[in-house]
């Protein structure tokens, strides 16, 4: 198998390239902008495999990604990279549209027409695999069921609609073409190596600098919330044992409030990283709402867990913990290095 990988310097890609080398055997094509959000320490344990190759090109880069194809014939194509900060594409929503939405299509053009080209039996095989999120589902109400792959699209901020326009643009391309494409639907993801620009990490790194921990409202805004390795694991199944045409979601069966997120956090670094004199919690204030911030998302991921036999294997807690362990241990190696 050879896999091209879009954004696969990214948080969540980068998580997907390392398991993939560690526990397949298949070669990885990594075509990544290296935008802010692209880190290549993320890399720095699969970087020297044989299987694996960055091309730092554009998708919106026609030539350059069709000269990818030509010269690397994948078997499958599983499309991460985007823009996908909510504040960004409020103060800046041309980057998502060019990127979600016009890159998405560039991408898929390319792909059709190198499938074309492709015998039958490789044809067959051949999938794009899209990596989507749950926003583009909008917002649910406190007591509603959690989102199905069959919940209508409502996105409410320009992140999300670009993503929603991504999705609709897969979905037609596989009705109107027959491009054998799967579409996945994620919750928030957390870990190890994510842009600080997000929430965990963000609050995370505030308060050991002993800086404010802004809330948005009154940080009741609830999530579910998925450990980054269990979705690199999962968006693996779906890509091998998914159904052509098929929508998966996937979720951590983590759902919590901002506040209480935000709050565990504080909790966590009391032990881990502990304080004389007070705790990390009085560092929270409480700052004005975003515009259009959706109040609830929750995931229904049983069609992935009946169908492919997957699983989150993290609690949000477990998850949680890990992740603040890493990052103390990443900083703290950071420092070591900056002083030598």
């Amino acid at each position: 198998m050879k896999l091209l990988i879009t954004g696969g310097a990214g948080f969540i890609g980068s998580a997907v390239v390392r398991f993939l080398i560690a526990n397949t055997d298949w070669q990885i094509v990594n075509v990544d902008k290296l935008t802010y959000a692209a880190n290549l320490d993320a890399l720095e344990g699969v970087e020297r495999s044989d299987r694996y190759l960055l091309v730092p090109i554009d998708i919106n880069d026609r030539p350059a990604i069709e000269q990818v194809f030509k010269q690397h014939q994948p078997n499958a194509v599983m499309h991460l990279a985007a823009e996908s900060h909510v504040d960004r594409s409020i103060s800046g929503p041309a980057a998502f549209i060019e990127t979600n939405i016009v890159g998405t299509y560039t991408l898929l053009e390319a792909s059709r027409l190198y499938w074309l080209t492709l015998e039958e039996s490789k044809r067959k095989q051949f999938r794009f695999h899209h990596v989507s999120t749950d926003e583009v589902y909008g917002d649910l109400a406190p007591e509603a069921p959690p989102f199905t792959e069959t919940t209508p699209y409502t996105p409410s901020s320009p992140y999300s609609a670009s993503k929603a326009s991504s999705d609709h643009l897969i979905r037609a391309w596989h009705r109107t073409y027959g491009l054998p494409i799967v579409v996945t639907n994620c919750s928030n993801n957390y870990g190890p190596w994510q842009h600080q620009e997000k929430l965990i990490p963000l609050m995370i790194s505030k308060a050991l600098a002993g800086k404010a921990l802004p809330v948005y409202g009154n940080g009741q805004q609830r999530r579910d919330w998925l450990y980054v390795d269990d979705h690199a694991c999962a968006l693996y199944r779906v890509l091998i044992a998914g159904r052509v045409g098929e929508t998966y979601n996937i979720g951590g069966s983590n759902e919590y409030a901002n506040i209480d997120v935000i709050n565990e956090i504080c909790e966590l670094l009391d032990e881990l990283e502990p304080r004389v004199s007070d705790s990390y919690s009085e560092q929270i204030t409480y700052v004005t709402d975003r515009p259009g911030h959706d109040l609830r998302y929750a995931i229904d991921h049983r069609k992935i867990t009946q169908e492919l036999g997957w699983k989150p294997a993290e609690s949000f807690s477990s998850g949680l913990r890990k992740t603040i362990q890493w990052y103390l241990q990443y900083q703290s190696l950071r420092q070591k290095i900056s002083t030598t």
